[in-house]
């Protein structure tokens, strides 16, 4: 490929990196794929060769949030963190970990707080939440666990203090091997309550 040809198309995909971002951040987007061909009708582009990696989007997406919001974005991601860590609390009997853009800090005014929760079945985290008066909704989820392998898991949605929490629940000993991450293909980042206090208290 000429050179001259391959800048352009470098910037191209750094431009479909940044309006991705854009999109992500000001839309409430949160998957990857969707902000990618959004971006791509957006500028009118129709080569997928040149379409940016969800790990480009990321680092855009993070430049996005410095650049143009970032002392709203600092408050937003530690009042959801600050939820996150008081429903994490709340159900410890499951062993939470956070997980997704509010654990790695990406998360804009319009993520869903994201944890992993571990039980025998799903239905004991759902006494626990009808016991506690919570409204929810239960469905399931279709997680990638490695290169071969997509499994169905049942995941729930709820609220709390105003922000929607996304739980995935797993088997007990699922907390020994994390799903891939939609990010960067590899093992997702899980924090557990004393991580989440740490990174609340650091920031």
């Amino acid at each position: 490929m000429p050179k001259k040809h391959s800048q352009k198309a470098e910037y191209l995909r750094q431009a479909l990196a940044q309006e991705a971002a854009r999109i992500m951040t000001e839309h409430g987007i949160e998957d990857f794929l969707q902000a990618k061909r959004k971006a791509a009708d957006r500028l009118g582009v129709n080569d997928a060769a040149v379409l940016p990696k969800n790990t480009e989007i990321e680092a855009a997406l993070r430049s996005h949030q410095r650049l143009f919001a970032r002392d709203s974005h600092d408050r937003s991601l530690k009042d959801k963190r600050r939820i996150a860590l008081d429903t994490m609390r709340h159900l410890s009997e499951f062993e939470p970990r956070l997980v997704g853009s509010v654990l790695t800090g990406t998360a804009s005014q319009f993520s869903d707080i994201n944890l992993h929760l571990f039980a025998d079945r799903a239905e004991n985290v759902v006494i626990r939440l009808l016991n506690s008066a919570i409204a929810h909704e239960l469905y399931e989820r279709r997680v990638k666990m490695d290169t071969e392998r997509n499994v169905n898991y049942p995941a729930l949605r709820f609220e709390a203090n105003g922000q929607i929490v996304d739980a995935t629940v797993f088997p007990i000993d699922g907390i020994r091997q994390s799903p891939y991450s939609p990010v960067d293909g590899k093992p997702m980042k899980r924090a557990d309550t004393k991580q989440v206090s740490a990174l609340i208290e650091s920031h």
